[in-house]
């Protein structure tokens, strides 16, 4: 279960709610219906399992799932520490795409995530999509990936102001990420 939770919230004819242990099945079928296999349903269980915290949130329209996101702790390697998340993955039915429901995801996910005392969110994205929720590239705060990435792909964002600040250095993921191609 996740350990931080956010309230609900409704957007149009969907609504955004932590998860529950019942929707496991339903979020294991979007990711594959999403990515076209199973490396990121595989992801999410794995994580479930093996990290310390989390913060994992569906979409829900007329009592069906039809979006997911997931937030897992990361490390930033640096001489000041910082508590930080990533967001991945996070997924939509195909049929209710383009409605609305990421974004959704996306803002509920990082309002949860401030409200748990998180301050930096990092995500491995699209770098025309997380910037209207505050990302910006990553290297231009100093921060660099552990896995191999466009640099305008890696973004983080502050939930706190000046966060930030003296922090720069390695972002290492869980280590379930490690099999993820």
């Amino acid at each position: 279960m996740a350990s931080a939770s956010a309230s609900d919230e409704t957007h149009d004819a969907f609504a955004t709610r932590p998860e529950d242990p019942s929707d496991y099945a339903a979020v294991r079928r979007i990711n594959v219906r999403a990515f076209g296999g199973t490396m990121e349903a595989d992801l999410v269980e794995t994580l479930r399992e093996e990290a310390a915290r989390f913060l994992s949130l569906v979409a829900e329209e007329n009592g069906r799932v039809i979006g997911h996101i997931l937030f897992t702790p990361v490390e930033i390697v640096s001489a000041t520490q910082v508590s930080a998340m990533g967001l991945a993955p996070m997924a939509v039915d195909p049929p209710s795409q383009r409605r609305g429901v990421g974004s959704a995801l996306v803002r509920a996910g990082l309002d949860a995530c401030r409200n748990a005392g998180v301050k930096v969110v990092i995500v491995l994205g699209h770098p025309e999509y997380y910037p209207r929720f505050g990302f910006r590239p990553a290297h231009l705060q100093g921060l660099r990936c552990a896995f191999e990435a466009p640099p305008e792909a890696f973004m983080v964002a502050e939930l706190r102001a000046g966060a930030l600040d003296d922090v720069e250095g390695l972002v290492r993921y869980h280590a379930a990420f490690d099999a993820v191609e």
